[in-house]
């Protein structure tokens, strides 16, 4: 067996299978054998059973019947979503472990309906509550790069089993930067589409900020799955079709720190090498700041209180995550004309930005501004703040204003560390978004994992 064939891409493996080189089994025990139990990437994993749903892509593929160009592609789905036959805990012991598990979230329905195989469910913060992956059930989810440092979150185990070879996609949420975060750090591509455009069930109490998205190790992969996580699914009725629409030419804007954020020296020259060559290959670059105010607090009015409705409808009395108990005696501080403020704030953002998306297709800024720092903390140790999202400025406000999100990985720091790039466009621009991914992918380095070279 190929000693690289965990990091292949879903599309290699795909055109793999058609041609008869490779088969889903292959391919899939190579995905387990990968599972590094120290990196904490899995909370549950399913050998016995991705082996048959294996063996059976297996069959479809000599018959002819694939169900599509990702039958047989093994994948993992965040521990947040419903999972038939398999449990979800959310990181948290308030989430009761008997209870039956007889319901497909509609992302795992879609997984099954085009034949990926499903290796299991990957690591998240207690209740997705924070950029960083670790909680009381599964522990520390480690950088695969470095596993003294963290993978970031909330779908750090996400990151870490695309970027570890682990499966070649993965399913995830973001509601302030959960996939674009651990993709950045891990040195993967990770996507936040336009909010409804990947029905999600239940619901999420966090409503618009909340979003589903792919991680996987190319852009492409990113775009095929994206189209099939899409497919309409009658319990999200905030379901939106899919906008196919690519603007050309293109025309970017650039906020190397959106007019605030100090951002590490060679991140911020990595970013400008990358934007400079995009301008070199003929788009329209033009460096420009949105200028919409710092909308941390309206942030931290709509997630306090959104967390903290969560924690009260799982009920129970087990012990919570200290920084998560914080967080949700902040929430309770806050009243109803605070959340409707902020509710108002939020729609301002979203006029705000759907202005500065009349003049540019699409806005270039840094995924984080800080290298991956030790794993177990929630903030960089000495940093001197407060709480995470003050050191992810650039993710969360494009939760709030509803946005497509992208992360592409452009290079790494002297220290080895990944580098991220964030792509972002109006709401239903998706396409451009995933177009000017790809670009980016094609005029930066891939990031070559030390496992590539065993």
């Amino acid at each position: 067996m190929n000693s690289h064939l965990s990091q292949w891409t879903a599309e290699q493996l795909g055109a793999a299978y058609a041609s008869g080189d490779l088969s889903p089994v292959e391919a899939t025990t190579a995905a387990l054998d990968a599972i590094d139990v120290d990196l904490r990437a899995f909370a549950y994993v399913d050998q016995e059973g991705a082996l048959k749903q294996a063996a059976l892509s297996e069959q479809r593929w000599v018959d002819g019947r694939a169900l599509g160009p990702l039958d047989g592609v093994p994948a993992s789905i965040k521990d947040l979503f419903l999972t038939r036959d398999m449990p979800t805990l959310r990181g948290s012991r308030r989430t009761d472990p008997t209870q039956r598990w007889d319901t497909d979230s509609p992302a795992a329905a879609a997984l099954r309906a085009n034949g990926l195989v499903l290796l299991g469910k990957t690591t998240t913060s207690e209740l997705g509550w924070k950029g960083v992956t670790d909680n009381p059930i599964d522990g520390i989810t480690r950088n695969p790069w470095d596993p003294r440092l963290t993978a970031g979150g909330s779908s750090g185990g996400s990151g870490v089993a695309v970027r570890a070879g682990m499966g070649a996609v993965s399913v995830a949420t973001d509601a302030a930067g959960s996939v674009r975060i651990p993709a950045a750090f891990c040195g993967v591509v990770g996507f936040k589409p336009t909010h409804g455009r990947i029905p999600m069930h239940p619901p999420s109490v966090l409503g618009t900020l909340a979003h589903a998205g792919p991680l996987a190790r190319s852009v492409a992969d990113v775009a095929a799955l994206t189209d099939l996580l899409a497919a309409r699914d009658h319990r999200d009725p905030s379901w939106t079709p899919t906008i196919g629409e690519t603007a050309d030419p293109i025309r970017v804007a650039f906020s190397p720190a959106l007019g605030r954020v100090d951002v590490h020296p060679e991140i911020a020259a990595l970013v400008a090498e990358t934007v400079a060559s995009l301008a070199e290959a003929g788009l329209q670059v033009e460096e420009s700041d949105p200028s919409f105010p710092d909308p941390a607090d309206t942030f931290d009015v709509l997630w306090s209180v959104g967390v903290a409705h969560i924690v009260r409808r799982y009920g129970g009395t087990a012990p919570l995550d200290p920084g998560l108990q914080t967080l949700i005696e902040r929430g309770a501080r806050y009243e109803t004309a605070d959340y409707l403020d902020a509710q108002s704030e939020l729609a301002a953002l979203g006029v705000a930005m759907g202005e500065f998306h009349t003049r540019y297709d699409v806005l270039l800024t840094p995924t984080v501004p800080i290298e991956p720092f030790a794993a177990g903390h929630d903030v960089p140790p000495d940093s001197g703040m407060a709480d995470w999202p003050q050191w992810t400025p650039f993710t969360y406000p494009f939760n709030l204003s509803r946005q497509p999100a992208l992360s592409v990985p452009i290079g790494r720091t002297s220290r080895g560390l990944p580098v991220g790039l964030q792509v972002v466009g109006s709401r239903f621009a998706d396409s451009t978004v995933l177009k000017v991914g790809a670009l980016i992918e094609q005029l930066r380095p891939a990031l070559t994992y030390p496992q590539e070279n065993a």
